[in-house]
């Protein structure tokens, strides 16, 4: 069976898990929330720290949710998270989207957020999520768009940043402009076009709480997580460029006129 040939980017560093445990259904699923029954069966792809997995689960009370990574490590974390919760309605194991090992048909709800632009075959993972939904059921994804990013004031420095991060992520065998992709990955594993919804979300940093969040997980993540690691161990940066990023984030994060918005791809598809 494939298996999965890309690197991860982020890793799970302090700084990345800042920014994963953030994420909620309400802000990163609201794409998927209304087409969400109580009683549904729902595997929920790349789950991480399982906050979003913990608020499915909440919705479907009659219900169930599995969470699945690649990383065991961090099923730790998310087991952490649902029982802090109290739910028991979800649990969690290791797996590698290419290969699922469930049988056709066996969830109402397959969904992966931030999740294809980090693997090495979306169109077949695209295709392993519609194995396993059941006729009917739904196959949620949704991707951010780093060259759809934007931010004022303009900054060379944040500009160097996004070339390195688009550098970095696809010499692991990614694609960070995976969301403007979605779409099309779905129509080649075999999503016939009139059951494809595509539709777009944002995350946007204005006030100085969010600018001080954001600029501060993505300075430290540039020069501490396995991010900066692989940016000098595959020669595209060394510390120093590192550093002068860093530095440029925390500059942007204390300007009044700060502002940041990240474009997310999103498709429902129906099998």
């Amino acid at each position: 069976m494939p298996e999965e040939t890309a690197v991860y980017t982020h890793g799970h560093h302090e700084s990345v898990l800042r920014s994963h445990t953030w994420r909620t259904a309400a802000n990163s699923a609201a794409y998927l929330v209304g087409s969400i029954k109580p009683h549904m069966r729902i595997l929920d792809i790349g789950c991480g720290p399982g906050t979003i997995t913990a608020d499915l689960a909440e919705l479907v009370p009659d219900g169930h949710v599995t969470g699945v990574d690649q990383a065991p490590g961090i099923l730790d974390r998310a087991r952490a998270t649902a029982a802090e919760r109290g739910l028991e309605n979800v649990e969690f194991a290791v797996a590698d989207v290419h290969a699922l090992d469930y049988p056709d048909d066996s969830f109402c709800v397959v969904h992966a957020h931030q999740v294809l632009q980090h693997v090495g075959d979306p169109v077949r993972a695209l295709s392993e999520m519609r194995r396993v939904c059941k006729p009917g059921g739904i196959v949620a994804a949704r991707d951010a768009d780093y060259s759809a990013m934007t931010w004022y004031p303009a900054s060379p420095v944040l500009d160097d940043w996004l070339d390195l991060y688009l550098r970095v992520a696809r010499a692991n065998g990614g694609e960070p402009d995976a969301g403007r992709r979605l779409k099309s990955w779905a129509l080649e594993a075999g999503y016939p076009a009139a059951d494809i919804t595509a539709s777009a979300g944002t995350w946007c940093y204005g006030s100085q709480e969010e600018r001080a969040w954001w600029s501060g997980l993505w300075a430290d993540r540039t020069v501490a997580s396995s991010y900066a690691e692989r940016a000098v161990e595959g020669g595209h940066a060394d510390a120093g460029q590192l550093r002068a990023v860093a530095d440029a984030w925390r500059e942007w994060g204390e300007r009044d006129d700060g502002w940041f918005a990240v474009l997310h791809g999103e498709i429902l598809c129906r099998k």
